[in-house]
């Protein structure tokens, strides 16, 4: 059973084996066990009850993860999306005043539509569809985000109002905590010890306890209580009430998120094959990603995405579905020791995710920078996908823009109809954005 296992997640081939596999999954869950408690806090604001929610994003997380391991066999892992959740909650239930069973009603919608597009083809042909020059800058731009989002949630980078962003205070515990688990991960990885990125985190979080820094968050285990939210979606409702701005909403932000957390981890992971950059069971991550959505939304959570955090674990070595497979296992195991996830603080994940930024930017050698073409749409997507806190956004920006300075130099024919109708999506994009920037 073991042998058979083994050739079924290709071990020889990707160079792994089940200690670097569990040890990645492990690190994979550590680095976005905070779901777990943010999620339900979000969705709270929605009228939602917090304790059914909490179970919800546990098991669906699991669900997915498990899924994309088994079926997919990627090293990624899905939950509830952070920026999905809270278009749900303080756009859609908040500002547009639509009931959370109609809003779910619209996230089971909108997965219903990623599955039927996917099964027509047209997602696949969206992902043929970007430049593979782009595919380096999105990874590195990626590696800029997370290493960005790292540096937030230690407070060592700070929102300013002058600057939009400033220095924080490198003597408040969180920011000191989190430097001295920098400086731990960087050093076991410089001696190459295994797990360093896992050792690290948890050795930060025993400290953060010692030191009274981690907040002890206890909750109520009662599987009953999911009654609340499960089957409480209303399709009806958000079909009756024309809900196509919402699903718009939804499609746009969780496919090119989902775009781009899937070149970033499989260019990481070492998993595109060919010059063409195909990316193998490409039919089945989609799939997944679209199931994932629909059984959330009838459990009772908003979007299910695939997470960049995933990256963390292939920076730990995990290259097989074994290692989402891993961290969905442990997220059902959360369901039970919940407090003992929200006892992992911030400053005890955020090196890792520095680290993992810095990991992932090797890719930029491959861009080829002394080509406009090329180099400006790519410095366009590795510096937006930070600055505006999105994934979608960097990678629409880049494309667009790859687009037009191709027809600008080489002329109408030298991009494909394909092309053509990307850009032209993403412009709609870009203008709906814009007119409800403000709303």
């Amino acid at each position: 059973m073991r042998e058979r296992l083994e050739a079924y997640f290709e071990f020889a081939r990707l160079g792994t084996d089940w200690r670097t596999e569990i040890l990645a999954g492990f690190t994979t869950f550590v680095t976005m066990a905070y779901i777990v408690f943010v999620n339900p806090s979000i969705l709270q604001d929605a009228g939602m009850p917090f304790g059914a929610v909490m179970m919800v994003t546990c098991l669906s997380a699991a669900a997915g993860s498990i899924l994309m391991g088994a079926l997919a066999r990627y090293p990624i892992a899905l939950a509830p999306g952070m920026g999905l959740n809270t278009y749900f909650t303080y756009a859609v239930v908040k500002g547009m005043g639509v009931a959370w069973q109609t809003a779910l009603g619209a996230v089971f919608l909108s997965g219903v539509l990623f599955f039927v597009l996917t099964v027509l083809g047209v997602r696949q042909w969206i992902v043929a569809a970007i430049p593979r020059e782009l595919y380096a800058a999105v990874s590195a731009g990626v590696g800029l985000f997370i290493a960005f989002i790292g540096l937030r949630n230690a407070g060592v980078i700070v929102a300013s109002p002058a600057t939009l962003v400033s220095l924080g205070s490198l003597a408040a515990p969180t920011a000191a905590l989190a430097l001295g688990g920098l400086l731990l991960i960087a050093a076991l990885l410089a001696w190459n010890v295994r797990g360093a990125m896992l050792i690290g985190i948890l050795a930060t979080a025993a400290v953060a306890a010692a030191t009274g820094a981690a907040q002890w968050q206890p909750a109520e285990f009662n599987v009953s209580g999911i009654t609340a939210t499960a089957g409480q979606l209303d399709v009806a409702g958000a079909l009756s009430r024309g809900v196509f701005e919402i699903v718009l909403v939804l499609f746009f932000v969780d496919l090119f998120d989902n775009l781009g957390t899937l070149v970033a981890v499989a260019k990481k992971a070492v998993l595109v094959q060919g010059n063409d950059g195909e990316i193998p069971r490409l039919n089945r991550i989609l799939l997944t990603d679209a199931t994932a959505t629909m059984a959330g939304a009838v459990a009772g959570t908003s979007t299910v995405v695939s997470y960049i955090e995933s990256a963390a674990g292939v920076a730990a070595g995990g290259r097989s579905g074994v290692t989402a497979i891993v961290t969905g296992l442990l997220f059902l195991a959360a369901l039970f020791v919940a407090p003992l996830v929200g006892a992992i603080p911030g400053a005890a994940t955020a090196p890792a995710l520095i680290v993992v930024g810095s990991l992932m930017m090797p890719v930029v050698s491959k861009i080829s920078w002394d080509d406009p073409v090329v180099s400006v749409p790519a410095f366009l997507t590795m510096l937006t996908i930070p600055l505006t806190f999105s994934i979608a956004n960097g990678l629409a920006l880049g494309f667009t823009a790859f687009a037009l300075l191709s027809i600008a130099r080489h002329g109408v024919r030298s991009v494909g109809w394909p092309a053509y109708a990307m850009t032209a999506l993403l412009v709609f994009r870009f203008v709906y954005l814009s007119r409800n920037a403000g709303h």
